[in-house]
C-alpha cells in the first residue's frame, strides 16, 4: 500500500509544481502589466525592477495556490481514471477515499503552510512593496517625473524637456500645471528654464527648486459679470521652491494600499489589536456625538418630573399663542435653523461613522482571508479529485476548462461577497466565507458521486422524459 501512496503522491506533486510554476509566471506577467505605467520610461535599472517584482510576488500566491491545487487534482485523477488505473485499484479493494489518503495529508500540510505564508510573508512583502515604491521616488526623485511627457503627482502635472545629472535631478524646460483644489481645472501654470530636484530619505516631500521662470494664475472674480474678462496674475521669479507630496504616488495602487492606512500589512495579532482600537474609537465617537447632540437640542439625561399638584397655572396647548407675531416669527426661524444645523451635523457624522465602519470591515475581511486561503486548498482538492475521477480525462484539455470555470466562480463570488461586506451590505464573516460556503456542497456532491461511481450527470434521467414525449408524438410503426 505504501507503494501506491508514493506513486499517487509523486504523480500529484509533479503535476502540482508544474501547474503552479506556469500559473505563477502568468500572474507575474499580469502584475507587470498592471504596473507597467509605473515602471516604464523612468530609468529603472534591472536590480530595482527585480526587487519590485520580488515584493509583488507574494500577493499572487492566494490566487495561484488554490487554482494549482484544483487543476493538479483534476489532471492527476483524470489521468488515473482515463488509463483504467482506478478500475484496477477498485478491483483490488482500494476505495477512492483510501487512494486519496496520502494526498489529503499533503493538502493538510499545504494548508498550514499557506496559512503561515498569508499571516507572515504576505504582510511583510506588502510592507516592503509599498515602502519600496515610495523610496524609489525618494532615493531617485527624477523617477517621479518622466522626460518629454506630463507626469501627474498629486495636484501637479509636470513636464520636463530634458533630465541630466547622475540621478536625473537636473531638469531643463520645465512646465507645471497645478490643479485646482476645487476640481475646476488648472488655475496655475509655472514655467522655468531649469531646476533641481532635492529629496530626503526621511521625508515624504520632494523639493523642486526652479530658476528663471514665470508664474501665471487665473483669478475668478466674485462678480459674475467680471468673469468674462478672464483676469489673471503674472509674475517672474529668479528662484522658486515647490514642495510636492510624494505620498500621492501610492494612490495608483490597484488595491488602494496606502502606507498610512492598509490592512494587508498586518498579521492576525496586529489585526486583532487594530480592530480593538478601531471599535473603541468608534464607540467613543458615537457616545461623544450623542452627548453633543443632546446638549444642542436641550435634552438632558435626568428628567425632572413636575408634580401636577404644585402647578399654579396650566400651560396652553399652543405655546406660540403666548407671544406676539414678531416673536413667533423669530422663534420659528431660530427653530428651523437649529433643526437644519442639527441635521447637517447628523448627516456629516453619519458619513464619518460609515467610513470608519468600512475601515473596520476591511480589517475583519483581511483577518478572515488568512483562513480562507487555507480552507480553499482543501475545498479545491475535494472538488478537483472526484471531478477528475468522474470525467476520466487528463492532460491540458477538458481539465483546464473545468478548472477555469470553477475557479472563476470561486473568485467572482469571493470578490462579490467582500465588496458587499465592505459597503456594510453583509456581515464581513459571511462576505469572506461566501465562496467557500457556496462551493462546499459541490465538493460534497462530487465526492459522493465519485465514491459511488454514479457519474457527473445521469443522462438517462435527463433524456427519459423527452424520449417518452417523442414516442407519443411519433409512435413506432408496427
Amino acid at each position: 500500500m505504501k507503494i501506491l501512496d508514493k506513486y499517487l503522491l509523486k504523480t500529484f506533486l509533479s503535476t502540482f509544481f508544474m501547474v503552479f510554476i506556469i500559473l505563477f509566471f502568468i500572474f507575474i506577467l499580469q502584475s507587470v502589466w498592471l504596473f507597467i505605467a509605473e515602471l516604464a520610461g523612468k530609468d529603472l535599472d534591472l536590480v530595482m525592477v527585480l526587487k519590485f517584482l520580488l515584493f509583488a510576488m507574494p500577493r499572487i500566491v492566494p490566487l495561484v495556490l488554490p487554482l494549482s491545487v484544483l487543476l493538479a487534482s483534476i489532471m492527476t485523477f483524470g489521468n488515473l481514471a482515463e488509463n483504467y488505473e482506478f478500475a484496477a485499484m477498485k478491483s483490488a479493494g482500494i476505495s477512492l477515499q483510501r487512494a486519496m489518503k496520502s494526498l489529503i495529508i499533503f493538502i493538510a500540510i499545504l494548508s498550514v503552510v499557506a496559512f503561515s505564508f498569508a499571516n507572515n510573508v504576505i504582510p511583510y512583502a506588502e510592507y516592503k512593496f509599498i515602502n519600496f515604491r515610495r523610496n524609489i521616488a525618494q532615493l531617485k526623485p527624477a523617477l517621479a517625473i518622466a522626460e518629454g511627457q506630463f507626469s501627474t503627482v498629486g495636484l501637479y502635472s509636470i513636464k520636463v524637456n530634458k533630465k541630466s545629472g547622475p540621478n536625473g535631478n537636473n531638469l531643463t524646460g520645465i512646465t507645471i500645471h497645478k490643479k485646482s483644489a476645487m476640481g475646476d481645472g488648472n488655475k496655475t501654470v509655472i514655467k522655468a528654464k531649469n531646476g533641481v530636484l532635492i529629496s530626503s530619505e526621511q521625508s515624504n516631500t520632494l523639493k523642486m527648486v526652479l530658476n528663471d521662470g514665470y508664474y501665471y494664475e487665473d483669478i475668478t472674480p466674485k462678480k459674475y459679470e467680471d468673469r468674462s474678462k478672464v483676469p489673471f496674475a503674472k509674475s517672474t521669479f529668479k528662484r522658486y521652491i515647490l514642495n510636492i507630496d510624494l505620498s500621492k504616488l501610492n494612490k495608483v495602487d490597484v488595491n488602494d494600499a496606502s502606507i498610512t492606512n492598509t490592512n494587508t500589512m498586518l498579521n492576525l495579532s496586529e489585526l486583532s489589536y487594530t480592530l480593538d482600537s478601531l471599535h473603541k474609537n468608534m464607540n467613543t465617537d458615537i457616545l461623544s456625538f450623542s452627548e453633543n447632540i443632546n446638549q444642542r437640542i436641550g435634552i438632558q439625561r435626568t428628567i425632572k418630573v413636575i408634580n401636577p399638584i404644585k402647578k399654579h397655572k396650566a400651560l396652553p396647548k399652543d405655546l406660540l399663542s403666548l407671544y406676539t407675531n414678531d416673536k413667533k416669527l423669530a422663534i420659528l426661524s431660530f427653530a428651523g435653523s437649529t433643526v437644519e444645523s442639527t441635521l447637517f451635523s447628523i448627516n456629516g457624522t453619519n458619513t464619518e461613522l460609515e467610513n470608519k465602519q468600512k475601515n473596520i470591515n476591511g480589517h475583519i475581511l483581511a483577518f478572515y482571508d488568512k483562513f480562507v486561503i487555507a480552507f480553499a486548498c482543501f475545498l479545491m482538492f475535494f472538488i478537483g479529485a472526484p471531478l477528475g475521477a468522474i470525467i476520466r480525462k487528463g492532460g491540458l484539455g477538458l481539465p483546464i476548462v473545468f478548472a477555469v470555470l470553477i475557479f472563476i466562480s470561486f473568485h467572482f463570488i469571493n470578490t462579490f461577497g467582500k465588496r458587499i461586506s465592505q459597503e456594510n451590505g453583509l456581515a464581513p464573516f459571511l462576505g469572506a466565507w461566501m465562496s467557500s460556503f457556496i462551493l462546499l456542497p459541490l465538493a460534497i456532491l462530487l465526492t459522493y458521486r465519485a465514491t459511488n461511481d454514479i457519474g457527473l450527470i445521469n443522462m438517462d434521467v435527463v433524456l427519459a422524459p423527452f424520449q417518452k414525449i417523442f414516442q407519443k408524438i411519433f409512435p413506432p410503426s408496427k
